[in-house]
């Protein structure tokens, strides 16, 4: 059924569940997955004061790699054929969800899974939601997996 998953990750719980589910699929249905991690700053400025956004951007991109070989170790564990990729700029800026839904389309994906943080109230407001875009934004099959709701 589902031969590409491509799935989204942050380094966050809710992503490490996500990825634990993506894993469960493709053994199952033998499917490869992509994990992309998107970097992209624009959070950032709803929560610092200062910054320097050299070093922000590095924290990031870093951030984004250790993201990417914690959830490889796991795919390589588990048996799943994997790819890795880290995108450093979204396709425009707070459009994470943009980004996914093209690399998706663009790697001909089968299904997207990734994590939803559950947030609430201005936070949300401000912040939006990556997986309320994803699934405005795709006619692709998603699967949204929830951890803890956020404040």
């Amino acid at each position: 059924m589902y031969q590409r998953i491509l799935l989204a990750v942050d380094g966050s719980r809710s992503s490490d569940l996500a990825l634990s589910q993506a894993i469960i699929i493709a053994r199952a249905t033998g499917a490869e997955v992509k994990a992309l991690f998107v970097a992209d700053d624009t959070d950032v400025f709803f929560e610092a004061s200062y910054f320097n956004p050299k070093e922000l951007v590095d924290n990031l991109i870093a951030h984004g790699r250790k993201a990417l070989d914690a959830a490889s170790v796991r795919l390589s564990e588990a048996g799943v054929p994997h790819l890795m990729q880290l995108d450093e700029k979204p396709v425009a800026p707070g459009q994470i969800s943009s980004t996914i839904v093209a690399e998706a389309d663009a790697w001909n994906a089968d299904l997207i899974v990734l994590g939803t943080h559950g947030r609430r109230g201005v936070r949300r407001l401000l912040m939006g939601s990556v997986s309320e875009g994803v699934l405005a934004k795709t006619n692709k099959p998603v699967l949204l997996v929830r951890s803890e709701i956020e404040g």
